[in-house]
């Protein structure tokens, strides 16, 4: 699968702004994005324009990350003097292919985006709690979308309960595959949840939601300290499904 490219344009707001775009685009490259920051990219005596312009006509995507200095910045083509001057401005934008722009709303009590881009979808990372945006981004960057779309039926009155929405992964065989993989390099019977949601390759949300059905279904087990613990039919699905090394 090719690895997407995704160029990150923000503003230097602040100090603790800087830092979590930096701590979004690490989290970003840890998801298997090559996500592009001016912090990494970018060295002092450096040609900005000319690094946002190479970057933006290389990237699989942009991420607009909105704050209502970025949007005022953006609506009006200009800037004042420093760094901040240098943020993609609407006529910048405006060059390259739309749908490849992504905004990600950062602001507190808003949910405004530039005026070239209002007709947009945009991603909502303002509350929070962000593992449902998170999830639904990276889905997007690497075209896994959480659903199958179903074919046309030639069944007019199929009620839609037989027919549920297939997902594109099966919950209960991920966590299994992951919280196998920890048992298997560990003499302790109880691993750590941090270490199950370190190695997983989905959102917290949706980790969650897999070991509770692996629960449900009596495969796992979790103990007062949040715990995850293997089952012996836990073990049996482990050895049918292929999850170990004979």
């Amino acid at each position: 699968m090719k690895i997407p490219k995704v160029f990150i344009s923000y503003s230097h707001d602040s100090q603790a702004h800087k830092e979590w775009t930096m701590n979004f685009a690490i989290r970003l490259r840890n998801s298997g994005v090559d996500a592009i920051l001016d912090q990494w990219e970018l060295q002092p005596g450096g040609d900005i324009p000319h690094f946002m312009e190479q970057n933006l006509a290389s990237a699989d995507r942009v991420l607009m990350i909105c704050t209502g200095a970025y949007v005022a910045k953006a609506n009006s083509g200009a800037g004042g003097v420093g760094y901040e001057k240098m943020i993609v401005t609407a006529d910048l934008m405006k060059s390259i292919e739309s749908a490849k722009v992504i905004p990600i709303i950062r602001q507190d009590g808003g949910r405004t985006v530039p005026t070239f881009l209002s007709s947009k979808y945009f991603i909502d990372f303002s509350g929070a709690d962000n593992e449902y945006a998170y999830d639904e981004l990276v889905r997007t960057l690497v075209g896994a979308p959480l659903f199958v779309k179903p074919p046309i039926s030639h069944d007019l009155f199929k009620p839609v309960a037989q027919t549920p929405a297939e997902p594109t992964i099966d919950n209960v065989r991920m966590v299994m595959q992951v919280v196998v993989s920890l048992f298997e390099k560990t003499p302790d019977t109880w691993i750590l949840y941090a270490h199950v949601l370190k190695a997983a390759p989905v959102s917290r949300i949706l980790l969650d939601f897999a070991i509770d059905e692996a629960l449900q279904q009596g495969l796992l087990a979790r103990d007062s300290l949040n715990r995850i613990g293997i089952r012996s039919s836990g073990k049996e699905y482990a050895v049918l499904h292929k999850l170990i090394r004979s």
